[in-house]
């Protein structure tokens, strides 16, 4: 049995599926690994980091893809990755569920077994598994950094010959995974961090990083729905969690914003009356981007000025931090891996209850959709 490492083709995406670290765990179980030449370079990892692991160099993406039991990824497959599938062939990788409706049919007529890295379950025994988490894990990092290289002031407060500077206040809308990490980063860079999610576990996890929690008061014990997210809020409640927002924003410095919802546009937190009563020179890095923005202002891959306010919307950060995220992004993939493997092969148990969550093609058929899945409410990060 062979697993398969192709390079990466999606444009911005510098990750590997597999880093050398986790291919060595797999030699060494006895798993036969294939990685295209050059799959690495972009994250860091030459080809012989690869083979010092055990693995064996492919020239070429036909023949990574060409007779491999799996195939490892990180972005869907192209049209072009697609028609180098062979039948029977299991695939790993991320499938956007809810945006890739062509592609699970496309993939479902090649007989293609299809996993969707996002449909990880949320249970404790999955936590290695989930690359949601630790992709959202270093998307937060890298906002702050965004921000702070972006932002016309310091973070932290300085005592200098000139004079004292006041530290930057920083504002983290959504306290996910994602939104957590932004939240430790600013406090390391040294800025004074408020933040907001509506779930009360959220508001202990604010505060024990040093940060503010905003507007308690909206806080709810009823807030958290199945799986750690937050549940629909009502019309009602949104107009709250707004107004709450609306008398913050107006005096920070620099904004994360961070909801996302699976499989639906990103809830619009942050107006266009929001951004023109800040401050000059704030910015917004806006999270939520590649699903629609969680800012009214927000344009993909793009930056936009609105009364002297920036707003930020970058695509995949994840991929500009490639080393680590890769690493993250391999060991996930290892773990799951090693759950699927039975005697040395790959067995996909389609009632087992991480494997069978995850899978979206199987059998000529098309599977996702078939069991609703949990919304999360408009200000828990996705991750």
């Amino acid at each position: 049995m062979r697993i398969s490492v192709p390079t990466e083709t999606t444009a911005r995406e510098q990750r590997v599926a597999l880093a050398p670290d986790s291919v060595a765990r797999l030699t060494k179980a006895g798993v036969e690994i294939a990685v295209q030449r050059g799959a690495g370079v972009r994250a860091g990892f030459r080809d012989d980091a690869y083979t010092q692991a055990g693995a064996k160099l492919i020239d070429d993406a036909r023949t990574a893809f060409g007779g491999a039991r799996v195939v490892v990824k990180v972005q869907p497959p192209s049209e072009q990755e697609l028609a180098l599938l062979d039948e029977g062939t299991v695939l790993i990788s991320l499938l956007r569920p809810g945006q890739s409706t062509d592609l699970y049919a496309r993939l479902a007529s090649r007989r293609v077994t299809a996993l969707a890295l996002e449909l990880v379950p949320r249970i404790t025994r999955a936590q290695s598994m989930d690359v949601l988490s630790s992709q959202a894990t270093v998307a937060g990092y890298k906002a702050v950094l965004l921000g702070a290289a972006e932002l016309g002031k310091f973070l932290p407060m300085l005592t200098t010959a000139a004079g004292n500077i006041s530290p930057a206040k920083v504002f983290v809308i959504g306290a996910g995974v994602a939104g957590l990490q932004a939240i430790a980063t600013a406090r390391r860079l040294g800025g004074v961090v408020s933040a907001f999610d509506v779930r009360p576990a959220a508001k202990e996890q604010v505060q024990s990083l040093g940060a503010t929690f905003v507007a308690a008061e909206l806080v709810s014990s009823s807030a958290e729905a199945a799986g750690g997210y937050a549940r629909a809020q009502t019309q009602d409640e949104q107009q709250r969690t707004l107004a709450a927002i609306g008398a913050h924003i107006k005096d920070v410095d620099l904004v994360v914003t961070t909801a996302q919802i699976p499989g639906k546009p990103a809830p619009r937190l942050v107006t266009r009356d929001m951004v023109r009563s800040m401050r000059a020179g704030a910015v917004i890095v806006d999270l939520a981007a590649e699903t629609g923005g969680n800012c009214e202002l927000s344009k993909p891959g793009e930056k936009v000025q609105e009364n002297d306010v920036t707003v930020l919307a970058p695509l995949n950060l994840p991929a500009t931090v490639a080393f680590h995220a890769s690493q993250m992004f391999g060991r996930n993939v290892l773990t799951l891996l090693q759950h699927l493997l039975k005697d040395g092969n790959v067995l996909i148990d389609l009632d087992d209850e991480i494997t069978g969550a995850m899978v979206v093609t199987e059998g000529g058929s098309v599977r996702y959709g078939a069991k609703p899945t949990p919304t999360p409410a408009a200000v828990s990060s996705n991750a």
